[in-house]
């Protein structure tokens, strides 16, 4: 069985959630530590599927990792092989198929509702969920790529999910796991700092209470969608 490949671009913003989820399934994955200098590879033949996770960097900035991404990704949706992005890598596959990445209209940090469109593509990959409490970590968003279907949306940014046949691209994260919020309020505490004036900007205090009442429903959420996307490796 071929492992899915999770591609990891910060040492703090690992696969969380999706590697239980994987494990619980019996699924084989690798992960491709880009943050510390693991090369992008040149074909994704070897690979079930591609997960993108975030990170703090833009997908505008000049990295030497971006162009190969990007050209990876259209690789695999070329050759019918699944790709899943959270929030950066959401944004790395919109940009691959076509898609604009720029400044959303407020920064989102910390937990906040979103809402699932009524469509039938959205139906078929949240089930019967309407709306559930996200984790934001983000000051910019993409544009849909031509031929992908919006599927999620927020008060403060429009696209929040959106797919592309077998594919999946979220702005919000699903994958969150206490440690996780925990490291990314340290490591982001100057962000959170400047960013105070923004609507959608939580305290790490707020979040972390937040986090007891709200991680095991965006678990189940995040096992929904991840079950959904594995059902494209098979097909």
């Amino acid at each position: 069985m071929k492992p899915i490949a999770i591609f990891r671009h910060a040492p703090s913003e690992g696969p969380g959630h999706f590697a239980s989820f994987l494990d619980s399934r019996s699924q084989p994955w690798q992960l491709i530590a880009i943050d510390a200098g693991a090369a992008v590879p040149s074909s994704p033949e070897h690979y079930a599927g591609l997960v993108f996770m975030g990170g703090p960097m833009s997908v505008n900035d000049d990295l030497p990792w971006l162009a190969p991404t990007l050209n990876l990704i259209r690789q695999a949706v070329a050759a019918d092989i699944p790709v899943l992005g959270h929030c950066l890598g959401g944004q790395l596959i919109a940009k691959a198929l076509g898609g604009v990445i720029g400044p959303n209209p407020v920064k989102e940090i910390g937990w906040g509702a979103v809402q699932v469109l009524d469509a039938p593509e959205a139906r078929h990959w949240f089930g019967d969920i309407r709306t559930f409490q996200a984790f934001h970590w983000h000051g910019e968003t993409f544009s849909l790529p031509p031929g992908a279907v919006r599927i999620l949306e927020s008060a403060h940014c429009a696209n929040q999910a959106y797919v592309f046949g077998k594919h999946l691209g979220m702005q919000c994260h699903v994958e969150m796991t206490r440690s996780m919020i925990e490291q990314w309020c340290a490591v982001g505490a100057a962000e959170i700092t400047a960013a105070d004036t923004s609507p959608a900007v939580q305290k790490p205090a707020q979040m972390l209470a937040a986090a007891d009442a709200l991680l095991a429903p965006l678990n189940q959420v995040a096992e929904t969608l991840y079950a959904r996307w594995l059902e494209g490796i098979s097909a």
